[in-house]
């Protein structure tokens, strides 16, 4: 196992629903950690990178409907 962390920006303020959906991110297989920045702007991920590659963390991002800046 790899641990790997990435930090993601957003493309805008988090609401309630998109905090439900990072807490569902622990249930990915090969997710350990998500966490926001103190600043709200940026999502900490750590993750398996013998699991995962950053584009599959950006698109599981994206399948919860987390607002990744391009």
């Amino acid at each position: 196992m790899t641990k790997v962390q990435l930090t993601f920006k957003l493309s805008r303020i988090l609401n309630d629903d998109d905090l439900k959906q990072i807490a569902r991110l622990h249930a990915v297989y090969g997710l350990f950690v998500a966490r926001l920045a103190n600043t709200g702007d940026e999502l900490f991920i750590e993750y398996d990178a013998s699991r995962l590659g950053p584009k599959e963390v950006r698109g599981v991002l994206e399948q919860h409907g987390i607002p990744v800046a391009a």
